[in-house]
């Protein structure tokens, strides 16, 4: 490290805690953070000593210092502490003294008429010295050439109400001649008064605003209460329409189970007696198989009588099934309560999507009275009016179906009533 690279080009100092950059400059370390903090406020990151630019702010490379290496200064043991950050310097957005060389200094004062801006050093001659008397001093203000007159390079000091611009004490002679002319103090002044009325108008408007904003913040509140509890509440109805009908899918299979056990009971009790039947007749028929085979007359005639007699006497019951009994008509009811259900579901359906979208939740209005925004009813009245003419067989009847259905109706334009049907 050469003698110049002992030396911090920022503070003029010997290097402590010394850091590189990608060009190859040393800087302190504190100087070159105190530098680019400055240049955040830009996103513009340069090399202070030889202005390569950067893209993003660059990782400064640490070293160790050859001073400190030879233990000239500091033991390895005590290492030197860094400077404090100079927060004096001008950064990028600041007004730097015009008479500081190297790095310059934050300016305190403009001289309106030296034209120039001076750090508290440089200034002391404005205030010791008779000769800088007259000067008119401001606060610290950038672009002072924008005081001087471009035509005659003399101060601005009137303005031209004509030509609405500042002008110097020669302009009058010859390029505004005649015209509106008056000290830009007096058009500072009644400008003055005209920013104060702007001014206070800007904050009524702020105030207005910040009033909007709360009572917009508290409808959004609100709005989201209101939506989470609807959704609670809509849950909580629809579990108790499933739980309904589930009440009724059980009573329904209770009254077949009921009938069907009636049925087959009848049905058994028949089927026993007639087993019965049958086998006292195929009983009685063996018998007169029997007789009939018999060589003993007098056994044969009297048998005879006596079997006969109890064939004629004997009256068997007629057992009848009905063939058109069946279990359909219980289908059908079932059938018929979906879709009523169903078509009374996607009814009303519409009929709320209809109203809460009609329902603005926040309008803008300007002074004119515009239209306030409001949300799209258009989809809703496509969904109404295809719903109202597609067939009974076509109606959608399950969610799915009512997505599908929306979808073909008017395609992605929907969108807003396919969120209100996922919500319900």
């Amino acid at each position: 490290m050469s003698h110049d690279q002992d030396i911090c080009y920022l503070c003029k100092e010997d290097l402590r805690d010394p850091v590189s950059i990608p060009c190859g400059h040393l800087f302190c370390a504190i100087c070159l953070r105190t530098y680019w903090d400055h240049a955040d406020q830009t996103g513009q990151y340069s090399c202070p000593e030889c202005r390569v630019s950067y893209s993003k702010r660059p990782a400064p490379r640490r070293l160790m210092s050859s001073r400190s290496d030879s233990g000239q200064k500091l033991s390895e043991s005590t290492p030197p502490a860094p400077p404090a950050p100079d927060y004096n310097y001008a950064g990028p957005r600041d007004v730097a003294c015009d008479i500081c060389i190297g790095k310059k200094l934050k300016a305190v004062k403009s001289c309106l008429m030296c034209l120039a801006s001076y750090c508290e050093k440089h200034l002391k001659p404005h205030y010791e010295s008779g000769t800088f008397k007259r000067h008119k001093l401001v606060d610290e203000i950038g672009h002072l050439d924008r005081q001087i007159c471009p035509q005659h390079q003399k101060g601005l000091e009137l303005y031209c109400r004509t030509d609405q611009m500042c002008i110097c004490v020669l302009c009058t002679v010859k390029e505004h001649k005649g015209h509106d002319m008056v000290s830009a103090e007096q058009e500072r002044g009644e400008m003055q008064q005209r920013l104060g009325a702007t001014q206070a108008e800007i904050q009524e408007k702020i105030h207005d605003r910040v009033k909007q904003m709360e009572e917009l913040k508290q409808a959004v509140d609100a709005l989201k209460s209101s939506a989470q509890r609807a959704l609670q509440e809509s849950e909580k109805l629809f579990g108790d329409m499933l739980r309904t009908i589930e009440r009724m899918q059980q009573e329904m299979a209770k009254l077949i189970s009921s009938n069907k056990r009636a049925a087959l009971n009848t049905a058994e009790g028949h089927m026993e007696r007639l087993g019965q039947e049958i086998a006292d007749l195929k009983r009685r028929d063996n018998e007169l198989t029997q007789l009939s085979r018999t060589e003993d007359h007098i056994h044969f005639i009297q048998s005879f009588h006596m079997l006969i007699a109890q064939t004629d006497a004997e009256e068997l019951p007629t057992v009848s099934v009905n063939p058109y009994f069946s279990f359909g008509s219980v289908t059908k009811t079932v059938s018929e309560l979906k879709q009523h259900l169903n078509e009374y579901g996607n009814e009303e359906l519409v009929k709320v999507a209809t109203t809460v979208n009609k329902m603005p939740f926040c309008q803008l209005e300007d002074k004119k009275g515009r239209k306030s925004i409001k949300a799209d009813e258009v989809d809703v009245y496509k969904t109404q009016r295809t719903l109202s003419q597609a067939p009974r067989s076509q109606a959608p009847r399950t969610r799915d179906e009512f997505l599908q259905y929306q979808r073909r109706s008017h395609g992605s334009s929907g969108s807003h009533n396919r969120l209100m049907y996922n919500q319900l």
